[in-house]
């Protein structure tokens, strides 16, 4: 197996890779229970399904045509600074307007801390 080939399978593997995740994202967006949850399932595993698969592509086509792509590893910042932030606000939006945790919920440790704002 010559270099080229080894390269490709695990830029194969990472797309594969990215794919799973981005799919148990969107399962996980729709069987958790509320949206604080399903924020978390949101943000972590769709972030790193979104690198992973950036990645892959980055790796493919640098190894096969040469091409260094900036627009991907643009693509990857962005999704890591942006898809926390928008969760957590997502979150702290919701949390301020009430909006109840699931029953499966063991303890709230921020209300506590509100009470005292």
């Amino acid at each position: 197996m010559n270099a080229n080939v080894s390269s490709e399978v695990i830029a194969a593997v990472l797309i594969l890779v990215g794919t799973i995740f981005s799919f148990l994202s969107a399962v996980g967006l729709i069987r958790l229970p509320d949206v604080y949850t399903r924020s978390h399932a949101a943000s972590k595993s769709s972030t790193l399904g979104v690198l992973c698969t950036l990645l892959g592509a980055l790796l493919y086509f640098w190894i096969t045509d040469g091409y260094f792509s900036i627009r991907l590893i643009l693509g990857i910042f962005f999704v890591f600074l942006t898809a926390p932030v928008a969760a957590h606000l997502i979150c702290r939006a919701a949390y301020r307007s009430n909006v109840e945790l699931a029953k499966e919920s063991v303890q709230d440790d921020l209300k506590e801390v509100l009470k005292r704002d």
